[in-house]
């Protein structure tokens, strides 16, 4: 067991090991590669994973939210003492805080092989002073990387203009996404059913359902939805909005939106949910009018159901669907972009319907989850010297 190569899997927050990284645990360990998880996770948690995945090992590491001078200062110390000591083969990293202090920290430690999953990038939706810092921390994380795997062609290319890194060490996972989608969860025979299930579990008994799958906040664009609705509702009375995902940035909403959001009871809250594809196959068309996205899989998922499409012009999501083929994309932060395209989609149903049969091909040929890992492990067991 002494040759056995050896890699260590670091996020900010334990719910992203949940969303991203547990497709891969077994093939890890399938392939004889010993993998430790690095994250803010609690003794609870730890014990879970650990439960599930008994050959992993864990180091929590209470990585602060935010970014603070001293905070990451004291970050990756804590990184660099526990890597300088373990003597990773190869180090991965996602999610902004966490990337940052491993990119260093794995550099000063010495770790041959420092792989940055770029799943999107904070800069871009900042301004003044803030857009400045934070462009300057994803440079450094870029520059300490010694590949950087961003999940879509549109940000790959995004980050190359930009000089943020070049060809050389830059490469895109087969089509992209960070983890492929699971095809037999998106049971498209079974849309009808789930969609009667979803319709009477939150009392929609009729008109037409506009989904939006996220976390609340300025950044995915909920400000314009909220506005776009509020219009949309004045002229189709039965329209409701199934908004599936976290209430966590209300402060990032403007007043009189967040109200209007609260008191609305066409707009149906979830909070988190186990079965999006379920909630998916409820929707009449998908929005995301997010500001920045890696990727979009939401995107992706509802194109899976069948299900037409809005998304921002923005790389991520760009590469996550086809204009007028799976849906109609919008540009950013415009209100107006987005009632004019649930607009037409209404006024225009077989074009819709003809849109979601397209994005169920279009995630069949390209986002196949099982595709996706063996091209993603391909790829892993050539970094480790394996192929």
């Amino acid at each position: 067991m002494a040759n056995k190569k050896r890699i260590c899997i670091v996020t900010t927050l334990w719910s992203s090991i949940n969303n991203w990284i547990k497709p891969f645990l077994n093939e890890y360990n399938n392939r004889g590669i010993d993998v430790t998880i690095v994250c803010n996770m609690d003794s609870k948690y730890e014990a879970n994973l650990k439960n599930d995945y008994p050959f992993l090992h864990t180091h929590p590491i209470d990585f602060p939210r935010g970014m603070s001078a001293l905070g990451s200062l004291k970050s990756i110390w804590k990184m660099y003492k526990f890597l300088k000591k373990e003597k990773f083969d190869l180090i991965q990293y996602s999610t902004p805080n966490a990337s940052f202090y491993s990119a260093v920290a794995s550099k000063f430690a010495g770790i041959s092989v420092r792989l940055y999953c770029q799943w999107g990038m904070v800069y871009v939706t900042k301004h003044g002073l803030a857009r400045k810092l934070t462009e300057t921390i994803e440079r450094i994380t870029c520059k300490c990387s010694t590949i950087i795997q961003p999940d879509s062609d549109g940000n790959l290319r995004f980050c190359r203009v930009n000089g943020l890194y070049d060809a050389s060490k830059s490469c895109v996972i087969w089509k992209g996404s960070a983890k492929g989608l699971d095809l037999g969860a998106y049971n498209i025979s079974c849309k009808g059913e789930f969609a009667e299930e979803i319709r009477k579990r939150y009392n929609i008994f009729e008109g037409r359902v506009l989904g939006f799958v996220g976390r609340l906040g300025r950044e995915k664009g909920c400000n314009e939805l909220f506005r776009a609705f509020r219009e949309l509702k004045k002229k189709y009375g039965d329209l409701t909005l199934l908004f599936v995902g976290p209430i966590e940035k209300e402060e990032s909403i403007e007043p009189d939106l967040l109200q209007y959001f609260r008191q609305c009871d066409s707009i149906i809250k979830t909070d988190r949910v186990s079965d999006v594809p379920k909630h998916m196959a409820a929707m009449d068309i998908c929005i995301l009018p997010s500001y920045r996205e890696g990727f979009g899989m939401s995107v992706v998922e509802a194109s899976a159901m069948g299900v037409p499409v809005i998304a921002t012009k923005y790389p991520g999501p760009s590469s996550a669907m086809r204009h007028e083929l799976t849906g109609l994309e919008i540009n950013v932060a415009s209100t107006e972009d987005i009632i004019e395209s649930v607009t037409y989609l209404l006024e225009n149903p077989e074009t819709a319907k003809r849109m979601g049969k397209n994005g169920r091909k279009f995630a069949e040929e390209n986002f196949e989850q099982k595709r996706f890992i063996c091209e993603l492990m391909e790829n892993r067991m050539q970094l480790l010297g394996l192929k």
